[in-house]
């Protein structure tokens, strides 16, 4: 124990617990930010743990893209500056970040929330792809970019998908490989991104 650090209690042992389940948290870190919180003035606290209950009683999923907002239909759905005829395919509502920051995309998306993973239990149905081609059906949409992740299951769930789109006579494209295999899509850096996407390929 450090120097002037408080002999951990129930309390602090239930934060420490619930801290080590946040992904990229380990108990080292977890052990941190609960020894920091408790150091912290009551205040700050406080507005952290408003934030956490705000972040689950504000949100919710856009009826149409199924991305996390606080509006439905979310900004992006919504905003006629977009080009509504493409619909750009990610697995996670945090892949629309990394995309919208390479600025290079002006289209609409499509949240997944989650990928096909037959060894993980997840399947077809447990995906956002019945939602997908009910949204395509009689839409003015030409183009669907498959930007799932550049791994075994993300290449399968867009075969997956390419397979049911291809007969509405919608092009099917994927994001192009420079995108190492095996890596996720929000952690791609943005000239990474940019390049991807311009070189988009017909899948």
């Amino acid at each position: 124990m450090n120097k002037g650090q408080v002999p951990a209690t129930g309390a602090i042992n239930t934060l420490i617990q619930e801290l080590n389940k946040l992904p990229g948290i380990g108990p080292k870190s977890a052990q941190r930010i609960a020894y920091y919180l408790l150091r912290a003035h009551e205040e700050q606290a406080r507005l952290l743990a408003e934030a956490i209950l705000s972040l689950k009683d504000k949100t919710r999923l856009c009826s149409v893209c199924f991305n996390v907002t606080e509006t439905d239909p979310c900004a992006i759905c919504s905003n006629g500056q977009r080009d509504h005829s493409r619909v750009c395919i990610v697995e996670q509502p945090q892949d629309i970040l990394a995309l919208e920051h390479t600025g290079t995309y002006r289209g609409l998306y499509h949240v997944l929330h989650g990928a096909i993973s037959p060894t993980e239990g997840v399947g077809a149905e447990d995906i956002r792809g019945k939602e997908l081609l009910e949204r395509l059906r009689d839409s003015p949409v030409e183009e669907v970019i498959m930007a799932t992740n550049p791994n075994f299951e993300g290449e399968q769930t867009a075969m997956y998908l390419s397979r049911l789109i291809s007969p509405m006579g919608i092009q099917v494209t994927r994001l192009a490989r420079g995108l190492p295999f095996g890596t996720e899509l929000e952690y791609a850096d943005d000239v990474t991104l940019t390049r991807a996407i311009e070189g988009r390929q017909q899948f």
